[in-house]
């Protein structure tokens, strides 16, 4: 989770991801860079995001992309 915590904090340093539960629905993460954040997470914990994965529910919180890439991880 750290590890996901620093790449978020790399393309948006000013969010606090801590406690943050709407960072697609506020805007906080817009799609440019979903699609960066998609890219480091596929290279970083070598799973593949399928298409039908990236909605507003899998990435509005860290604990959301972190659920989700440990989902991928169990799946592989």
């Amino acid at each position: 989770m750290e590890k996901l915590i620093s790449i978020l904090e790399d393309l948006q340093p000013e969010v606090d991801y801590a406690t943050c539960e709407d960072l697609v629905d506020g805007r906080h993460l817009d799609s440019l860079t979903i699609l960066s954040l998609i890219s480091e997470i596929e290279d970083e914990f070598d799973v593949e995001i399928p298409t039908v994965e990236i909605i507003p529910a899998n990435f509005n919180s860290a604990q959301k992309i972190w659920e989700l890439i440990k989902r991928l991880q169990e799946e592989e």
